[in-house]
């Protein structure tokens, strides 16, 4: 077989077969001992099958493909070519290029699902990279969009799919490096952090917990700020004793994942934060238990070891919160761009809006809808599967 390929023209190469070691020196070496230009390359093992391509642009006074098709037998691999005319450029930069991650129980007819919402959306897929180990847990999608379609429409349109199943979550974000060099991770607590609501737990151990929960709906109703329903709600636990709170405090049921997303992120080197709405006590007490480096919550005045049913300096509400991701950002020498905000409620919006990633986590749809991604299937952990870190990774980072 002659090489009749035009000497401007590029030939696709594609190997498959078992994998083993050698068989990239043994192409490669064929391809530069005849002055063969590389063009493009990727490989890709499943279950121990290899499929490598190679873009490749060949001299015409060589029968290269010959000899190629010769090494791949030897080596007990399949072989195919396809001239490739025109120019070997890739996606032009017009087109923007995002990460699909897709985590939860998935098969053929949940990765389907996502497939056919992006290939409503024009998205090309680029590349499909497995990040679970053990089970097909979790997949990361490269993809490329039109510059005439709107991520914000994709991103909507995954949502909507990803609420639709309690079977996976879906989270799309620009490829960028500020997406791989993410910093701070800042966190709300009750319900977010930990599985309960600690005003909710004082109330019922004081007896007034109905009436707590009375306000709490008037404020998510709108017929009062979150100001007034805090105090209201702080004001029906004066007299109680302030060992209660403490109690709490000590024995905080963590959410599901919330231990190996922190300890994962310690040893990263990430910058961690509390921005809680509820009370110091227990972030205090969280900020000590998991190695947190900053915690900031409304502090419960207390006299003679019972609450006063005030709060001492500032409340810690939506504008407030958002501010302290900015101090600490800025404290830590971190672009809002490397910041991750967490959080479940209207009060966690603003904060949400103003990190580079915004997480409503098992939130309402209101709050998922503004959030730039949402995790309502899978723990606090699923975090480290959008940062782009696989099984094996965090096996080795938890040693």
């Amino acid at each position: 077989m002659s090489n009749s390929t035009n000497s401007q023209d590029s030939v696709l190469v594609t190997v498959t077969g078992r994998d083993e070691p050698g068989i990239l020196a043994r192409l490669t070496g064929i391809l530069s001992e005849v002055g063969a230009v590389l063009l493009d390359i990727e490989q890709v093992v499943v279950h121990g099958q290899l499929t490598l391509s190679l873009l490749v642009r060949l001299p015409e006074t060589r029968s290269v493909l010959k000899e190629l098709l010769f090494a791949a037998k030897e080596l007990g691999m399949s072989l195919d070519f396809k001239p490739v005319e025109g120019p070997s450029t890739p996606v032009g930069p017009s087109r923007s290029r995002h990460v699909v991650t897709v985590v939860g129980s998935l098969g053929a007819r949940e990765l389907h699902a996502v497939a056919e919402r992006l290939a409503r959306h024009g998205a090309n897929i680029e590349r499909i990279n497995r990040l679970s180990d053990a089970e097909l847990g979790s997949v990361e999608i490269h993809i490329a969009l039109p510059p005439e379609r709107d991520p914000e429409e994709l991103k909507r349109s995954l949502l909507e799919l990803a609420m639709s199943t309690s079977a996976f979550d879906v989270a799309l974000q620009r490829e960028s490096l500020y997406r791989r060099s993410k910093r701070l991770v800042v966190m709300d607590m009750d319900s977010t952090l930990i599985r309960i609501e600690v005003i909710d737990e004082l109330a019922r151990a004081y007896g007034v917990g109905e009436q707590v929960v009375r306000i709490t709906e008037r404020a998510m109703h709108g017929e009062m700020d979150y100001d007034e329903s805090l105090r209201q709600r702080v004001a029906l636990l004066k007299g109680m004793d302030a060992k209660v709170l403490r109690d709490i405090a000590a024995n905080l049921p963590l959410t599901q994942g919330a231990e190996t997303l922190i300890r994962v992120l310690k040893r990263l080197g990430y910058r961690t934060a509390i921005i809680s709405g509820g009370f110091s006590v227990a972030a205090e007490a969280l900020k000590a238990r998991l190695g947190i480096d900053y915690a900031h919550s409304n502090m419960l005045e207390e006299a003679d070891g019972k609450l006063t049913g005030r709060t001492l300096g500032p409340i810690v509400n939506a504008r407030r919160k958002a501010e302290l991701l900015e101090s600490i950002a800025q404290a830590e020498g971190i672009l809002l761009d490397q910041v991750i905000a967490v959080g479940d409620g209207a009060n966690d919006l603003l904060m949400l809006e103003r990190a580079g990633l915004g997480i409503a986590f098992r939130a309402k749809p209101k709050l998922r809808q503004a959030a730039d991604t949402s995790i309502s299937a899978g723990g606090l952990d699923t975090i480290l599967y959008l940062l782009g870190l696989t099984a094996r990774e965090l096996q080795e980072v938890l040693g």
